[in-house]
């Protein structure tokens, strides 16, 4: 896609529509863990590292394309793809460091990942939705859908290390491994849901990221509990 050949205004609203809605979101989730907030420089270098995982993941997501004939299959692929991406952006910088020392900090980290990639998704596309119109109905859609489940996800692969946080070695693996298998299914759950059914249950779809949103809370909630009461 040539990025200077899109119309101006649509240009500032993918940039607006992408990166705004990520820095709200930003903001709120880390708002989570004021009692101990990750050092800022980490959570902007994990929101980097989470656009810069985009570019991995197109290229092996093109190279999937390539090889999987089976619809099914190739929706399964982007989402191991993806997921495995964002886990590792996050692992280089974030939560391989000293600064992951409490079972909060790898889902905060996971989800600060997974802003940064969707924002960079979003970007990609509501400038190349071809008008301003079309670019802020994929906007406003992407928002409530794409980069809610790119949250979920993630987060799945947080909490699975949260849970096993202090444990044994082998726990972690099989949590972690838990985790991403969660995630995994999770996203190829809504890529057949919103792709396969053309958006036709995106309503059902929508509901239930948000009951997953408000599960995700009451689990934010249950550990600082746990860190108060420890």
């Amino acid at each position: 896609m040539a990025i200077f050949s899109i119309d101006p205004s649509t240009l500032f609203l993918a940039l607006t529509g992408s990166i705004i809605p990520a820095i709200i979101w930003l903001f709120f989730w880390i708002r989570e863990d004021d009692e101990h907030p990750e050092p800022r420089v980490i959570i902007i270098i994990a929101f980097i590292a989470g656009i810069l995982s985009v570019i991995p993941t197109f290229l092996l997501e093109d190279l999937a394309n390539k090889f999987i004939k089976n619809q099914q299959d190739l929706y399964t692929a982007w989402a191991i793809i993806e997921e495995l991406m964002k886990f590792s952006a996050a692992f280089l910088v974030a939560l391989s460091t000293r600064f992951n020392n409490e079972p909060m900090d790898a889902i905060i980290y996971m989800i600060v990942v997974a802003l940064g990639f969707a924002a960079t998704e979003n970007f990609l596309f509501m400038a190349g939705s071809g008008n301003f119109v079309t670019g802020f109905l994929t906007g406003s859609m992407r928002f409530v859908g794409a980069t809610l489940l790119h949250t979920l996800a993630s987060a799945m692969i947080g909490i699975s290390m949260a849970i096993s946080f202090g444990k044994k070695m082998i726990t972690k693996i099989v949590c972690l491994a838990l985790g991403i298998s969660t995630a995994v299914l999770l996203h190829t759950s809504f890529n057949i849901f919103i792709i396969k059914d053309n958006g036709n249950d995106i309503s059902s779809v929508f509901i239930s990221l948000w009951m997953a949103i408000i599960l995700l809370l009451v689990f934010f909630e249950k550990l600082k509990l746990e860190d108060i009461y420890s």
